[in-house]
């Protein structure tokens, strides 16, 4: 038997009859694997992120993945990240046999600390993956800036960030990689699918070959141009999104906009309800465009807060726990707690409350009511003063 959902659940998407109607027309097509309907999608967001190319793949891991690939990252190399984001991250560079080397956040917006990355470089580094957490950009000018003094890449993880700018860029802007997810929960969804995003043309080829298990012909290239023998020229991975897939999304991009800016407005109306209560502590709001993927709170006694939210069938998650401290990473790494503790004070205090478009702006109140509720109940202290 199905459990039944809570009064007002953590997320719930607005995929509708568009996106039946277009998943039915693939259907109907002769190619169901990547084809025509995925190379719409890729130059539809390649344009919407004004970038030159992109290849739809099957989750951001993938993308994350073989982005260090055609980099040609591995053995005995670095890769500078935060632990405060989805496991995915570090465990993608760690799958690569390259090492994950942390750098603490920032403790107001949860992004890597720019300032501090700079002491972490060695001679092992050969790249930088900066996380655009919870739908705010990084630093990228100060990012650019160190990349290119120390030789380094940059693999942006902005699987919550396909409408975030700040400073006038996008992710992916200039010469970084940027990798994006359409998991269930995401701004644009599929339910699993990504992509990745790139200016160089020589590194999209290389990154269409990892793709496809390194193949020179794909399936649709010998459905166009007839059967001829095809070679394996790198070694790839099968990572290319079909066109059911790309379906789904591509009736997306025109509810974009209006979606962000119902997003924006919940997340002020939380604000409003949440912002005097000194036992919340709410992540800075920086200049720019948020791409507002969850809305998320600091509170002291975090897990007996959701359980008191649960209980008053509220639906809440955490994103994320400090990546360091999770199982196969102390064993890999062996970073003890208190190595990074912004990132820990983060991973021990979030929760991300109900947040999505077409969430009644009535249930912010409800929702900041329950969350209030619960913060008596647990006795939860206040913050001091940052």
């Amino acid at each position: 038997m199905t459990a039944a959902l809570p009064s007002i659940p953590f997320y719930l998407h607005d995929l509708g009859e568009a996106e039946i109607a277009a998943v039915s027309a693939a259907l109907r097509q002769p190619i169901l694997t990547t084809g025509e309907i995925v190379e719409e999608f890729e130059r539809r967001f390649a344009e919407r992120l004004g970038v030159k190319h992109a290849l739809a793949v099957t989750s951001c891991t993938g993308a994350l993945h073989m982005a260090l690939l055609a980099l040609d990252i591995g053995p005995g190399d670095e890769v500078i990240t935060t632990p405060m984001t989805f496991v995915a991250t570090a465990a993608a560079i760690a799958s690569t046999s390259a090492k994950p080397v942390f750098v603490d956040v920032e403790a107001n917006t949860g992004n890597i600390d720019v300032a501090r990355i700079e002491a972490a470089i060695t001679s092992r580094t050969k790249a930088i993956m900066p996380v655009h957490l919870y739908g705010q950009m990084c630093d990228m000018v100060a990012l650019d800036a160190l990349a290119s003094k120390y030789g380094l890449k940059i693999i942006e993880d902005a699987a919550h960030c396909v409408e975030g700018e700040r400073d006038r860029l996008r992710p992916g802007s200039g010469g970084s990689l940027a990798c994006f997810s359409f998991y269930a929960t995401k701004n644009l969804t599929c339910g699993e699918g990504g992509a990745i995003t790139t200016n160089d043309d020589a590194l999209y080829q290389r990154l269409r070959l990892l793709r496809l298990h390194g193949m020179s012909k794909t399936a649709i290239d010998r459905f166009r141009d007839g059967y001829s023998h095809w070679d394996m020229v790198a070694m790839g991975w099968k990572y290319n999104m079909s066109n059911i897939e790309a379906a789904i999304l591509l009736p997306q991009f025109d509810r974009m906009d209006s979606k962000l800016a119902q997003r924006e407005k919940l997340a002020s109306l939380y604000e409003a309800h949440l912002a005097k209560d000194s036992r919340i502590r709410l992540f800075d709001r920086l200049p720019g465009i948020h791409a507002r993927h969850v809305f998320t709170i600091r509170v002291k006694k975090r897990d007996e807060v959701i359980a008191s939210l649960q209980s008053q069938s509220i639906g809440a998650v955490v994103n994320y726990r400090a990546v360091h401290l999770m199982s196969y990473f102390q064993e890999l790494l062996n970073h003890p707690r208190g190595s990074f503790p912004n990132a820990e004070a983060i991973g021990d205090q979030v929760l991300s409350i109900p947040f999505y478009p077409q969430m009644p702006e009535e249930w912010v109140g409800r929702v900041s009511q329950a969350v209030r509720i619960a913060l008596d109940v647990t006795q939860s202290a206040p913050f001091e003063s940052l």
